[in-house]
């Protein structure tokens, strides 16, 4: 006796979806057993998947530190780029200190309640004065691979006769003017400064350089807050302290002045090797 055709067909579609269920659904341990079947195979595995990855990862750091490292040396291989980037950094660094420090100097020289002040003022028109020089600056032609770090040395130099001045004359109104001058020889500098490193850089390595010269200002300017400035280290009054900001550009002039003149003597000395040669070979 067989059952009625659309009976029979249910009944198959049923062992049929019951087969297919069973055959994908993993058997349960049974109870009283804590580590048996899928589970035991899954904890087996994990811990080797885990470790495979681990060691991906360092292997992927490590190729990524070690193309960082040769990067960083062939950029800073380059006398020119070398030259630039250490002005950046120790420059950058005496700017940070001598613009978050201003206010206070100005505060001594002439007291904010005793009469009006233009602090404000001064800020803005140095920014805006600092942009038109940029400007000019722009549009001046010059063999900077040969002049650069004379040319450094002697806007240092004017650098730090602005924050002398600035130091030393107790009168608001020239340390108003000193400021003003000393932001705009920064602010074109620096910008001269940048260019020069971004020419002799491709794209792909501008964040290092930049990173790298932003970070050594930032650590040279921590520490040098912490020497002069904060009261665990010498504590010294702003005074004293604008005094050494403007020894510190000076230091950086004379620097800058030596190897300028050490680079143009030489550049002068190849150049007429070359031209004493050149009868030679006619």
């Amino acid at each position: 006796f067989f059952p009625p055709a659309p009976a029979r067909h249910e009944a198959i579609v049923k062992r049929v979806h019951s087969t297919l269920i069973t055959a994908h659904i993993p058997s349960l341990p049974a109870p009283g057993l804590h580590a048996s079947g899928t589970e035991a195979l899954l904890r087996e595995r994990e811990p080797l998947a885990t470790r495979l990855s681990v060691i991906k990862q360092k292997v992927d750091i490590a190729k990524v530190l070690k193309d960082l490292w040769q990067d960083f040396l062939q950029c800073y291989s380059s006398r020119t780029m070398l030259c630039w980037s250490v002005w950046w950094a120790l420059s950058t660094c005496g700017y940070f200190q001598v613009i978050n420090y201003a206010q206070g100097l100005w505060e001594m020289v002439l007291p904010s309640h005793s009469a009006d002040i233009y602090n404000g003022a001064v800020e803005a028109a140095s920014t805006l004065l600092g942009a038109v020089a940029v400007v000019v600056v722009g549009h001046i032609k010059t063999s900077w691979a040969m002049w650069g770090e004379v040319a450094l040395a002697l806007f240092s130099l004017l650098i730090a006769a602005a924050v002398y001045v600035m130091d030393t004359v107790r009168n608001i109104w020239v340390c108003y003017s000193s400021y003003v001058i000393f932001r705009i020889i920064y602010m074109m500098l620096i910008t001269i400064a940048t260019f020069q490193i971004a020419t002799n850089l491709s794209v792909e390595r501008y964040a290092l350089v930049f990173g790298v010269n932003t970070f050594i200002a930032l650590a040279l300017q921590t520490l040098l807050t912490v020497i002069v400035v904060d009261a665990s280290g010498l504590g010294l009054d702003i005074f004293t302290q604008f005094m050494i900001y403007a020894s510190y550009f000076a230091a950086i002039s004379l620097v800058f002045l030596v190897s300028g003149i050490c680079s143009i003597v030489g550049a002068y000395r190849r150049q007429e090797q070359v031209q004493s040669r050149s009868p030679e070979s006619q």
